[in-house]
């Protein structure tokens, strides 16, 4: 029975020694000392041994098990020790290191200039309206007096679905099927994304977006035209800010006209950024046309209105003073991060 035991503390010592991880020991701690374990085993069988050799060997059995649970907790803790040294060599925090920042969004250059415009407009009393990119040939053509002949619907070399369904080169369209509710009077902007088949470079691309206003009511004149986009250039570029209107010719309008502003760099003394005149294009206006009217159900002896039409793309690239459209639609972190 001495042998045996002695044959079983070897046994553990050697099974103990050439664990490497803590599920190992356990195992060798279940094999030799568990309910079915080697030594378990020999305490069974003390039936078969002499009652008077019984205590001697129940003692040896005892310290061959101290002595295998001492092994066990010995190794069991300079293994935890080992572990605990790598892995504190592996999480180990360099306090001399830069900390690392959440990188937050915010506002893209058109969002921020498309919202300053709003902001003017909700306070004079206009509503925000929206309408489909996909739109009818007959709202973005025929019902603001650009029949299928019309030269002005070649300029816009528009794209086309079918022959009835196109995407909309201008944001009118909105104002259109507004007016067809009849719900007078109308006080109105209309923001989105346009098509236009142009080349990319500087100053174009094939998709921008636009902000249309339209005024629909009794006894609205060209000064009030004068007046609202007046108001609109001063609370845009600044107080002192002076506008000026240029006969042109717009299908959906009649009279017509573009609007300048004096520039805001150097005041109308004439730079670089106004190419020496001291104004600058901002957007295109008129009173709206009378056959539109009749097209769209109202009564032009009775109502009637004005409509303006400004690319948001051009009113962010002179108030933040941007030379290039391209940058607002690259993505490029570098140029984003200033706003």
């Amino acid at each position: 029975m001495k042998e045996r035991l002695e044959s079983i503390k070897q046994e553990a010592i050697k099974q103990i020694q050439a664990s490497d991880v803590p599920e190992k020991l356990n195992d060798v701690r279940v094999k030799f000392l568990g309910k079915k374990g080697e030594l378990t085993a020999v305490l069974k069988g003390m039936k078969d041994v002499a009652p008077e050799e019984r205590p001697k060997v129940g003692q040896l059995v005892n310290e061959t098990r101290a002595a295998i649970e001492e092994l066990l907790d010995e190794t069991k803790k300079k293994m935890d020790a080992a572990i605990r040294e790598e892995k504190l060599k592996q999480e180990v925090i360099d306090v001399t290191l830069p900390s690392k920042k959440n990188t937050v969004g915010h506002r893209h250059p058109n969002t921020i200039a498309l919202e300053e415009v709003e902001r003017i407009f909700i306070g004079m009393g206009y509503e925000v309206v929206e309408g489909p990119e996909v739109e009818y040939d007959l709202y973005n053509f025929e019902k603001l007096n650009i029949p299928a002949d019309h030269p002005a619907k070649d300029e816009q070399d528009t794209f086309y679905i079918n022959k009835d369904i196109v995407l909309r080169t201008q944001t009118s369209p909105v104002q259109a099927r507004v007016m067809e509710q009849g719900k007078l009077p109308i006080r109105m902007i209309a923001p989105g994304r346009v098509f236009r088949s142009d080349e990319v470079d500087a100053t174009h691309s094939p998709s921008f977006h636009q902000i249309e206003g339209l005024v629909i009511d009794k006894n609205i004149s060209f000064a009030d035209l004068k007046g609202t986009l007046e108001v609109f250039a001063k609370e845009l570029f600044g107080p002192d800010t002076k506008t000026k209107f240029r006969p042109h010719h717009f299908p959906f309008t009649e009279p017509s006209a573009e609007v300048d502003v004096s520039c805001f760099k150097c005041g109308g003394k004439g730079c670089r950024f106004c190419k020496g005149s001291g104004w600058i294009e901002i957007l295109g206006c008129g009173m709206v046309h009378p056959h539109v009217l009749e097209m769209c159900g109202i009564d032009p002896e009775e109502y009637t209105g004005f409509a303006f039409g400004v690319g948001l793309e051009r009113i962010a690239l002179l108030k933040y003073e941007i030379d290039d459209m391209r940058l607002l639609y690259e993505n490029d972190i570098r140029f984003l991060k200033q706003f």
